[in-house]
């Protein structure tokens, strides 16, 4: 059986999928934007774009009742992989020390809105 995950301190998906869905003991985020859910906007710069969909992954996990000490695995999807020390930095402010999970990160030719980054996470709670 798997539970769907909705919460509104993340922003709503944009077309037909779930922000998350937990099955079988484990946790998985659709991609997250980095979207304000309060205002709809994006923040300016990679920096707050990668903030921001990490902050919205954070809040998925934590509406499912975990956190981000149980991420397993990551995706992260860049505009420009010149951006990559810059993400680099916010991210690992999201983990602890040691705790980091495995990850993947991939330079796409476009995201949804013109985005300059996505962000999706397998956790298991």
């Amino acid at each position: 059986m798997k539970n769907v995950i909705q919460t509104d301190k993340a922003p709503a998906a944009i077309g037909p999928y779930a922000q998350a869905v937990q099955a079988g003991g484990v946790l998985i985020t659709s991609g997250q934007l980095p979207i304000d859910p309060a205002t709809g906007a994006f923040p300016e710069g990679i920096e707050a774009q990668a903030k921001q969909s990490l902050t919205n992954v954070k809040a998925i996990l934590e509406a499912a009742g975990t956190d981000m000490g149980h991420v397993i695995k990551t995706t992260v999807f860049l505009k420009d992989m010149n951006d990559f020390a810059a993400m680099n930095g916010v991210y690992a402010t999201f983990f602890g020390e040691g705790g980091f999970p495995a990850r993947s990160a991939v330079e796409v030719a476009r995201l949804p809105k013109d985005a300059l980054v996505e962000i999706e996470v397998i956790a298991v709670p």
